[in-house]
This record gives structure tokens, sequence and C-alpha cells, in this order.
């Protein structure tokens, strides 16, 4: 009957309710709950993997459905859309490009917010514009639930470890409501402040990540073209002043770490138009706060001019073969 039909609804609103407050309560990162997660690219698919692994109920969604079954196929539930996605979660965690993909995401026709439970802890760790993240915020809570910036460092190995850094923009509740989740896909997490200082220190460390892996390239370029064994030189500034993430872990010379996506023809890894992106973040923070930036201005000039040639889905360390005049399949 109608009044049975009314009953059932306010019953089901009730029942949301109270899922809710449990979700703003910091129960949203129990193991009985289900987490949302949407964006599986190369750092996405092994967050969600590791969440997995531990036990958790993960539903996925990605706009390549080959990624979402390759995740059904490790126990995933997969979603059609954000929207369902977010249906029955008490969390959701995004990993997307940029502002616009955040954006849509969320608010979109199909997005988290058109469908989430009331407490709902959405948790971004997407590389994008602090300002987004505040927007994003101020949406969440007008659709009843809460919104973090959490973006993270390590790259694919610290992705695929579970040893990635966070850094995290939330309030201090929603910290550590999330804190264990962080905890499964992470090994150092840093609560940087209100909502938009996780993306501000993320920025921050990429500029420097961008602008040392071109001083790296020329380092390499130069040593090995005056005639030092590119093996040798990398050992010995390991050890030395010049050690660094470009150097240790993502050498830019083939072969010298094997591991690095330079020794598998600069493939995955962290896409030059990607580290592009994130220092156009960084030159317009700059502005905003009237910080100088002779380096990293010329950082993004040499990354335009590197994907501008090609080389735009390569791992960022192609700068040392773009340098080199190196050709690159």
């Amino acid at each position: 009957s109608l009044g049975n039909q009314k009953m059932l609804q306010l019953v089901t609103r009730a029942a949301q309710g109270l899922r809710g407050v449990a979700a703003a309560r910091g129960y949203a990162s129990d193991a009985s709950s289900t987490i949302g997660f949407i964006g599986l690219g190369n750092m996405g698919a092994h967050m969600a993997r590791n969440l997995i692994k531990a036990g958790r109920s993960v539903t996925v969604f990605d706009v390549n459905s080959a990624a979402s079954e390759a995740l059904v196929a490790d126990g995933a539930k997969a979603a059609a859309t954000p929207a369902e996605a977010a249906a029955d979660a008490a969390t959701v965690i995004t990993m997307v490009p940029s502002n616009p993909h955040v954006r849509e995401v969320y608010t979109g026709t199909d997005g988290v917010f058109s469908t989430m439970m009331p407490g709902t802890l959405c948790i971004d760790s997407s590389t994008i514009d602090p300002a987004v993240s505040i927007e994003m915020a101020a949406a969440a809570k007008d659709a009843g639930g809460s919104f973090m910036d959490a973006p993270v460092s390590g790259g694919v190995p610290g992705a695929e470890a579970g040893t990635l850094s966070f850094m995290v923009g939330a309030s201090d509740e929603d910290f550590e409501a999330a804190r264990p989740l962080f905890e499964i896909m992470g090994s150092n997490i840093f609560h940087c402040g209100g909502v938009g200082t996780g993306e501000t220190v993320k920025i921050c460390n990429n500029l420097m990540l961008g602008i040392s892996m071109i001083g790296v390239s020329e380092m390499m370029n130069l040593g090995v073209r005056s005639g030092v064994d590119p093996k040798l030189l990398t050992s010995i500034v390991n050890v030395s002043s010049g050690r660094c993430f470009a150097s240790e872990v993502f050498n830019p010379h083939p072969g010298v770490v094997p591991t690095a996506p330079a020794s598998r023809g600069y493939s995955g890894g962290f896409g030059s138009a990607l580290i592009l992106k994130d220092l156009n973040l960084a030159i317009d923070l700059a502005k905003a706060s009237d910080s100088p930036l002779p380096l990293g201005s010329q950082t993004v000039e040499m990354y335009t001019k590197i994907v501008e040639s090609g080389l735009a889905e390569k791992d960022f360390s192609v700068a040392y073969a773009y340098l080199g005049g190196k050709k690159v399949d």
C-alpha cells in the first residue's frame, strides 16, 4: 500500500542516516564497511589492490573498463559510474589526473555527491590545485559528507609495495578516521593542516622532483659523454651530496637501475605530461603567493618541449634521452 511504501522510505532514510553518522564518527575505515575507489591508473590500481589484500570490501570504477575488470579478478566489485561506486560506500577514495577530472567525478551528473550516504568520507589522492580541494570540501559538506586532500609520493613502486607517503589536508577528526586506510596503502602519513594543505605540500615536492630530474639528466649526459661509466657515476653520486630520488630510484640512464622506467623504455612510472601539469600548478601557486620560481619556470619550459616532442606518455626521466638527442620508441 501507499502507506507501507512511505514507511519503507522513512526506514531506508533512517538507516542511511545512521550509517552516515557512523561514518562521521570514524567508522568509515571499519573493516566491515565498503570503500569506493575511483581511478585505477598506474597508482590507483595498486592502492586499491592493497586495500583488497587487507580484507577490505572495495567497489571500483575507472573509465577504462579493463582496469576495473583486473581488480574484480582480485576480489573487487565493479561499478558503472562514480555514483554507483559511492552509493553504498562509507569511504570514497579518488585518484584521477587533474582538476576537471576531480570536479567531474564528484559533482558531475553521475558523480559521487549525487548518491553518497550522509557522513561519507571522501579522500582525494589526486594532485590538483588546493583551491579545487577547498571547493570540493564545501560541496561535500553541502551533500552531507566530508572531503580531504591526500596526495601521495613514492611512485608506482611505493603504491605497489604499500609504502606511499600521504600528505593530508583535513580536520583532525577526519584525519583520524582515515588513518587506518592510509596505513594500509602507505608507511609515512603526514597531517599537513586543513583542506588544501596536503596539495600545497605535494606541489612543492613535485616542483623539486621536476627540477632535480632535469639536473640529474644533465649530470648523466655530461658524465657519460665525458667518458665515465654510467653505473660508476651513479654509484658515486648516490653516496655523495648529489644523491636524490631522481638519481637513486628513477635514474634516467637505461640499465643503471633495473627497476627504473628508463630500463623499460621509459614506460610506466610518472608521465611527462603529469609532471608538467604539477609544475604548472606550482607556477600558479607561486603567482598566488608571490613566490619566485626561476628554476621552476625553466623546468616548465623544458617539459613543455618534451611533451610537445611526442614524449608526453613517457616517464618524466625521458628528459635524459631528450637532452641527449636519443630516439625513444
